[in-house]
């Protein structure tokens, strides 16, 4: 199959998702991953498939398969560290969501997302001065409210320690 093909089942399949019928898109990328094992893209396509139509177990093994591939672009692995990491907590592994969305903090330390994701996570093994932390700091840095801009350096300040006082 040419890559120009499969750049077009690629389309069809996200074409069918965005149509409400993600069995069908579920199905043509099924296909493609018989066909593209080992193509990155493909397993990130198969995995959001998943995830969307609640297989998130079925989901994890292509997560896995897209990101260790060092050739995924930019913009779908940082998609892909998000989707696993809050696939693995729905799934209650959240020892591995919090070291999946630490990783992806790490390469992309200015998605918000990601960054509220880790807070989940953190929340549910307990780490709530960080969790809480991460979420102060994402306010006060994307929040448009201008009583929260207002008070940024001083929420961005106690953001580092909750604990501290005068």
């Amino acid at each position: 199959m040419s890559a120009d093909k499969k750049k077009d089942l690629l389309d069809e399949a996200e074409r069918l998702r965005e149509e409400g019928r993600p069995e069908e898109a579920r199905t043509r990328l099924l296909a493609l991953t018989a066909a593209y094992p080992g193509d990155a893209e493909v397993a990130y396509r198969t995995a959001c498939v998943h995830d969307a139509l609640g297989l998130e177990s079925e989901a994890v093994p292509y997560y896995e398969r897209a990101l260790a591939d060092p050739e995924l672009a930019a913009e779908d692995r940082c998609g892909a560290l998000l989707g696993l990491g809050s696939t693995y907590r729905v799934l209650g592994r959240y020892g591995q969501a919090v070291e999946t969305l630490r990783r992806g903090v790490e390469e992309f330390p200015d998605h918000g997302a990601l960054r509220a994701f880790l807070a989940m996570a953190l929340f549910n093994t307990d780490e709530h001065h960080e969790a809480v932390g991460l979420l102060l700091e994402l306010a006060a840095t994307t929040s448009q409210d201008p009583s929260v801009q207002q008070y940024r350096r001083a929420i961005e300040h106690y953001a580092k320690d909750l604990h501290e006082t005068v």
